[in-house]
């Protein structure tokens, strides 16, 4: 063999090795590019399912607050004569008032018991102090 065609034999070599490189170069990118369109549709259908998921629940109707439950009255007779004497007037009454209705004797004493009545019927909301003193049914 001569020098030149030596010469030509070792430049082929290195070409076909490279050509090899640059192919397996080329299959390893056609690789990374499956695997990341792969990725893309799939974080594409995620985009459309939370699109979708979005716009149901913006369609659906405001849920309503639940109804609050009704006061629970005490199970002693006075709060009932006490709730009975509200139920006959449509205007506030104040613990006086209500001793009178109820046929109790108007006395300070009587009064006040009456008044601590209406209190805590008020605090239990069955009852609503609109000014101090001053007392009526809740109106809904």
């Amino acid at each position: 063999m001569t020098g030149g065609e030596l010469a030509l034999g070792a430049l082929l070599a290195r070409l076909e090795e490279r050509e090899r490189e640059i192919t397996a170069q080329a299959e390893t990118m056609r690789e990374q590019i499956t695997q990341l369109t792969t990725q893309l549709d799939e974080l594409g259908r995620t985009a459309y399912e939370i699109r979708i998921t979005r716009k149901t629940l913006l369609e659906l109707p405001d849920p309503q607050p639940p109804a609050p439950s009704a006061p629970k009255l005490p199970d002693h007779p006075a709060y009932q004569q006490i709730m009975a004497v509200f139920t006959a007037v449509d205007h506030p009454l104040r613990a006086r008032r209500v001793c009178e209705a109820m046929d109790l004797p108007v006395v300070p004493n009587t009064i006040n018991n009456v008044r601590l009545e209406l209190k805590r019927l008020a605090d239990r909301g069955i009852l609503a102090e609109t000014e101090p003193g001053l007392f009526t049914q809740p109106r809904p």
